[in-house]
């Protein structure tokens, strides 16, 4: 059996200790925001190299917008003067881009509202951006060959960043890029939350998503995938949890145990997450440590059965919650949906229909679904309290993350622009 299958699991008092501390999100962050600072919400457009500014509520209209690639030429010469990053490079355009370089994964914006903090997986590295100017504050390059999720501590001042080639997750500090810590994961780690008011951090990996091994036959193939939480001060390894075992003792034997986006309840006892390949998502509690409940979403028909012309192995891809806890958004990538389901009775709502929707967070006033649209460059606005669409504006080329953050409360776009 290999290794993985029989990894240390620790006791059940370790897992409930996981569960015992209050919700911290970029969001409740956001929330404690001093005078002089703008909500907002950051658009990622990974194939442009840059990110839109909206409004974080009502009608997202369109405040700024960012480059987030002023050095290309400088980090071009360099990759093309190395083989082994040319070869990496031309990798990460040719599969995980889709024929495109990947300029822009994750971003959050620091406390101060200055700058936003930017991880660009064809340049493996991560930048703070100066927001008045468009300037490069800082440059980290990660370990190995693509930067790839992010997530942010509560207070602001640390992110972290999974170096996907190098199965490390490596910690900055946010105002200066320097690396404060860092551990290792399974393959391909992806996912970042801190958790439990910043005590912990949870990742995810995902594994090899870009072969065409994509039959429950050569899962196998697909690598070491397992959630890794740390000790957010020491980095410590905490606990370890291999969903391979979850799913078999749920006679879930087919599934994939690579753990996609995800969501955790506001008091942290359950995680909601995707798997590759699977119209739906599992119900985890943190403290029981075993699989509760299995939601099946619709199929779309038109959508291709041929698991190997799925996106990064993805059929679902993008979910989250409402500040409440209550209701679930998911983003139903392949299938061209996003719906909001009821927490409590897994009632779905109206499927919403979307062009390559990828990623699902929560409006500044917690009461719309934001979701990308990587398929039409537009975000798309849905009601947690109805389901139905409230409205879709213009970005840029390939949306993906959308993240709450802030801006000086007078800001229009570098230069005032």
């Amino acid at each position: 059996m290999p290794a993985s299958r029989t990894r240390h699991l620790c006791s059940m008092a370790a897992a409930l200790a996981l569960t015992f501390a209050g919700p911290a999100t970029a969001a409740s962050a956001a929330s404690g925001a001093s005078d002089g600072l703008r909500e907002v919400l950051f658009v990622g457009n990974n194939w442009d190299g840059t990110a839109d500014v909206v409004k974080s509520s009502g009608d997202l209209a369109k405040i700024g917008r960012i480059d987030v690639i002023p050095d290309k030429a400088q980090r071009l010469a360099e990759i093309n003067a190395d083989p082994i990053k040319w070869i990496y490079y031309t990798s990460i355009r040719n599969e995980v881009g889709e024929g495109h370089d990947q300029y822009v994964d994750d971003m959050y914006s620091t406390p101060d509202g200055k700058s936003v903090v930017v991880s660009r997986p064809s340049f493996a590295d991560v930048v703070s951006i100066d927001l008045a100017t468009d300037k490069i504050n800082w440059r980290f390059p990660v370990a190995g060959y693509r930067a790839d999720h992010m997530a942010v501590s509560p207070d602001g001042t640390r992110v972290a960043v999974s170096a996907s080639t190098a199965n490390k997750v490596q910690v900055l500090d946010i105002d200066t890029g320097r690396e404060v810590g860092e551990f290792g994961t399974g393959d391909k780690p992806h996912e970042n939350f801190f958790t439990n008011g910043g005590k912990y951090i949870w990742n995810m990996s995902i594994g090899e998503v870009t072969t065409s091994l994509d039959d429950p036959a050569w899962d196998w193939t697909k690598g070491d995938r397992h959630i890794t939480v740390v000790d957010a001060t020491t980095f410590k390894q905490v606990r370890t949890i291999d969903m391979r075992d979850r799913l078999d003792a749920a006679g879930l034997q087919d599934f994939s145990d690579a753990v996609r986006p995800a969501a955790f309840t506001p008091d942290w006892s359950k995680l909601y997450f995707q798997v590759s390949f699977f119209n739906g998502f599992l119900e985890y509690d943190v403290a029981t440590d075993r699989i509760t409940r299995v939601k099946t979403l619709p199929a779309n028909p038109a959508t291709n059965p041929d698991r190997t012309t799925w996106l990064l192995d993805s059929r679902h891809h993008g979910i989250s919650m409402n500040p409440e806890g209550t209701k679930l958004c998911v983003a139903g990538t392949m299938d061209n949906y996003a719906t909001v389901v009821d927490r409590a009775s897994f009632g779905v709502g109206p499927l919403v229909t979307a062009s390559t929707p990828y990623w699902a967070t929560v409006s500044g006033d917690g009461k719309d679904c934001v979701i990308s649209e990587a398929g039409a460059d537009r975000i798309t606005a849905i009601d947690f309290a109805t389901g139905q669409k409230v409205l879709s504006v213009p970005v840029g080329d390939h949306p993906q993350r959308v993240r709450l953050g802030h801006v000086q409360a007078d800001w229009t776009g570098p230069g005032g622009s």
